[in-house]
């Protein structure tokens, strides 16, 4: 699966993307991530991507002529069929559900916001995807990003050891994770379950949904 990032700042992508998951995803060619600097799509000197807003106010607005000459350059460069992501606070919440369905996209361009945000003509023009991964403010979209591409990457075919991690964890359903425990079997006066323990596959199994669920309705609040 190919990724492009759109971002102001791709040197903060490299290391996140050398380690565990995301590198071996890289290694095995299954996902091919491509940093793309925005500021290589401007037309004057100072490549400038910004510019005060009309009608005054605080910051600075991404600009929308570098953002359509980088879609045409990425587009013209094989990723026609890939969908656009635009990373903004105002999009839609990034769930389990949408990790899946972005698995199975064709590619994905994800576009980082910066400043005060997107001249609306970019959304206007391009009809990408607004996303948004949580109700807080954050300096732009670079981490929102690393994000996504970690959450899609996980569920690609061939990219996790052992293919049942993809769908015995959080969110897979609607329900958190159950507890988990390893050796040894007691550790400062705190013992493994003695179901765990027993070699009773159903009544692990039963535990384990029942602790998800009990898990889940202390910390989430269910439809």
């Amino acid at each position: 699966m190919r990724i492009d990032i759109v971002t102001l700042f791709p040197e903060v992508f490299r290391g996140v993307f050398e380690e565990s998951i995301l590198k071996i995803a890289r290694e095995r060619g299954i996902l091919e991530v491509n940093l793309v600097n925005l500021r290589d799509f401007t037309l004057d000197k100072h490549r400038k991507v910004d510019d005060r807003p009309y009608g005054g106010g605080p910051g600075m607005v991404l600009a929308p002529e570098p953002v359509f000459r980088c879609m045409e350059h990425l587009e013209a460069g094989g990723a026609k069929e890939s969908w656009k992501v635009l990373l903004t606070p105002s999009g839609e919440t990034f769930r389990q559900p949408m990790a899946r369905e972005f698995a199975g996209a064709p590619g994905l361009i994800l576009i980082c916001g910066h400043y005060e945000g997107f001249d609306e003509r970019i959304r206007l023009g391009l009809r990408p995807r607004e996303v948004s991964i949580g109700d807080y403010v954050l300096t732009g979209g670079e981490v929102p990003a690393m994000v996504i591409v970690d959450a899609v990457a996980r569920l690609l075919p061939r990219v996790l050891g052992d293919p049942r991690s993809a769908v015995e964890e959080s969110f897979t359903g609607d329900l958190l994770d159950f507890p988990q425990y390893t050796r040894p079997p007691e550790f400062r006066g705190m013992k493994v379950p003695e179901v765990l323990m027993s070699g009773n596959h159903a009544a692990i199994q039963a535990w384990r949904e029942e602790q998800a669920k009990l898990r889940t309705a202390e910390r989430r609040k269910l439809d």
